[in-house]
């Protein structure tokens, strides 16, 4: 249109201000594409960054926490800062190319329709910019993922250095910690100056190669303009159409994004492949309340040994049985393949007559109570984190500070700066005082099965005795409960289930009551003597396999037995 409007002025065609006007009306129309692609870009990359995001934290949490804990920290959120955001400029960037792939060849297209030897001359050096682009592809691909690589290092050495910081303090070894930690920056740096030199270099090539081929294209058509076969707006028209022709050197910015953005996601598609844990439609019944569980035949491999082999193991409803065990006899594991947080490899896991993995995801995890010896606080504030659960199983807020009563954590929340609505990143929790709050999450889930993995390690004997008196107290009747087997159950007899709830009056005391009635079935990871005799039955873990199920008091009979417990600390 330029060239036609130049040569309409040139000849006063009545024609020109109509062509003038066109010519007006385009490159208002470039202005206005222009900023729609920028705000289009821009809103492309950002989406697609945070829906990389949202699947890759969803593929690490929806999968078995052993898999999500094969995760470096600092490598995770690499990928999912850093890398998620090069993938999620991949569409912006491969639109971007395709136009400047396009424009070209529109461009060789226009100039052949206005004179062949214009389109002869520029095809004769494309073939050159398509060679330069190629080896700009395979080395620059190289050079990024190395330089991720080293940046995915550097993070997660950083990241273990932060968790580890009392024992770098202790040790005094902070100048060796800050040099381990940044020992691949020297890699980093190697492969970050030759990233930027392949991509200079190909720029520099581009640049020396394009605008020859422009000068080539306008000088044949001046030699045309001069032998008549051109006018002098298509001798205008020819010059730019060269100049767009010539934006194949364009590409190599699109494609520099490109190659990072592939790089990038070869590092996400591991997270994202990573297997969920599957669960039963959410029209699966509900096993009926009891709580009676049942392991058959299960067994279990980690690195390749057979940690669980063939085990059966039943724990009736509303007992409490203690899992004892040497060192590495499997006793956490068999905890997490009770409630499901890992499957096992053979065999299967059913919750009053219903398999788990049948069960609908809402249903086990309202079905099914943890408590861990290193629980994580999750949620804004102290409450919040006790009434952490489903959203669809809402757990009320009296519960919950029941759940603290019970669990021995309420006074000591209370003397918060904020008591319970202290934001939970900011307490200052000592190990048992952590243990106690995550026993209280567990309490107030009301929950059918509940699973102690190691959950009174840090506690006192007095505050464990409390607690065991205030939750396993059946019927919150001081010392009347008895197993299914007749047994006195976990806190009956011998003390246990003694003791008042102090303090709490009215309804309180009904919640706390309900609390403590536990009307489900427990397991519990124990290392204590003292939890072992309260238990209803004793699961002695030996060789993969349940080696006795009885009372702890028969199985003192056996010196094997009396072992484990040789080397407790006094008064455990």
């Amino acid at each position: 249109m330029l060239g036609v409007a130049l040569d309409r002025v040139l000849t006063d065609s009545p024609d020109a201000p109509r062509a003038l006007a066109l010519c007006a009306a385009l490159t208002a129309a470039v202005i206005l594409l222009d900023a729609a692609e920028t705000v289009l870009n821009g809103v492309t990359t950002a989406r697609t960054t945070a829906w990389l995001r949202r699947r890759l934290l969803g593929a690490a949490l929806a999968t078995e926490p052993r898999h999500a804990a094969g995760l470096d920290t600092g490598d995770l959120v690499t990928r999912a800062t850093g890398n998620a955001a090069h993938a999620g400029a991949a569409p912006t960037a491969a639109a971007s190319a395709l136009g400047a792939l396009l424009t070209p060849v529109g461009a060789l297209v226009a100039l052949a329709v206005i004179d062949p030897w214009l389109a002869v001359v520029l095809g004769v050096g494309t073939p050159v910019l398509v060679l330069l682009l190629r080896a700009f592809v395979r080395s620059a691909g190289d050079c990024v993922t190395r330089y991720q690589e080293a940046q995915a290092a550097i993070a997660a050495r950083l990241a273990e250095a932060l968790a580890g910081a009392r024992t770098i303090a202790a040790a005094g070894t902070v100048g060796r910690e800050r040099s381990r930690a940044l020992g691949p920056l020297p890699e980093l740096s190697r492969h970050g100056h030759r990233m930027w030199h392949v991509q200079g270099r190909a720029t520099a090539q581009a640049a020396v190669v394009v605008p020859l081929l422009q000068l080539a294209v306008v000088a044949v058509a001046g030699l045309r303009l001069g032998a008549g076969r051109l006018s002098v707006g298509e001798l205008l028209a020819a010059g730019r159409y060269a100049m767009l022709a010539g934006g194949i050197g364009v590409l190599v910015g699109h494609v520099n994004t490109l190659v990072r953005s592939r790089a990038a996601a070869r590092r996400l598609t591991p997270v994202l492949r990573l297997p969920p844990i599957p669960y039963g439609p959410d029209t699966a019944p509900a096993p009926a309340a009891g709580g009676r569980l049942e392991l058959r035949g299960v067994t279990v491999r980690r690195g390749g040994r057979t940690v669980l082999r063939g085990l059966d193991l039943t724990v009736p409803a509303g007992a409490t049985v203690a899992v004892v065990g040497r060192s590495g006899a499997g006793k956490s594991l068999l905890a997490a393949v009770a409630g499901r947080l890992t499957d096992p490899d053979g065999g299967d896991v059913r919750l009053d007559g219903v398999p788990l993995a049948g069960l609908a995801r809402t249903e086990l995890r309202a079905a099914v109570a943890y408590a861990f010896a290193r629980p994580a606080l999750l949620g804004g504030t102290v409450a919040e984190a006790l009434a952490y659960a489903d959203a669809r199983t809402p757990i009320a807020a009296d519960r919950a500070v029941a759940a603290a009563r019970a669990a021995d954590a309420d006074a000591f929340v209370r003397a918060l700066p904020a008591g319970y609505a202290t934001p939970a990143a900011d307490v200052p929790l000592s190990g048992g005082e952590l243990q106690r709050l995550g026993l209280a999450r567990a309490f107030a889930r009301d929950a059918r099965l509940l699973i102690m993995d190691d959950a009174l390690s840090g506690l006192d004997t007095a505050t464990e005795l409390r607690i065991e008196r205030a939750l396993l107290a059946p019927g919150g009747a001081p010392g009347s409960g008895s197993g299914a087997d007749g047994r006195p159950r976990f806190g009956g007899g011998g003390g246990g289930g003694g003791g008042t709830d102090s303090g709490a009056e009215g309804g309180d005391a009904a919640l706390r009551t309900r609390v403590r009635a536990a009307r489900g079935s427990r397991l519990v990871v124990a290392h204590r003597a003292a939890t072992a005799a309260r238990a209803d039955l004793v699961a002695w873990l030996d060789g993969g396999r349940v080696r006795a199920l009885r009372p702890h008091t028969e199985l003192c009979a056996d010196p094997a037995y009396r072992a484990l417990w040789d080397e407790e600390p006094p008064g455990a």
